[in-house]
């Protein structure tokens, strides 16, 4: 394994644990009631948004890396509201 390698394979690893320590971090905070479905809902769409002008925007990303952050989201959205139920957020 040359030295590239050796770079990507911990960037990845890197984001597997961050993904992880959010995924729980998210389930812990709406398990105790901290966090709403609606306050779920709310930070999708806020991933998604920011994923859509994540060129641009204040904080500025790689759209590729944007995108992928937003479908994640997404999903663990899903998961966290088909689990752990609750209220949809009032629009």
């Amino acid at each position: 394994m040359n030295t590239m390698d050796a770079l990507r394979a911990d960037e990845s690893d890197s984001g597997d644990k961050s993904l992880v320590i959010m995924q729980t971090l998210l389930c812990l905070l709406r398990e105790k009631n901290l966090l709403t479905r609606g306050d779920i809902e709310e930070l999708c769409e806020r991933v998604a948004a920011r994923a859509a002008d994540s060129a641009t925007g204040p904080m500025p990303c790689r759209a590729s890396s944007a995108a992928a952050a937003a479908a994640e989201m997404a999903k663990i959205g899903s998961f966290i509201g088909s689990h752990y139920g609750g209220k949809h957020r009032r629009n």
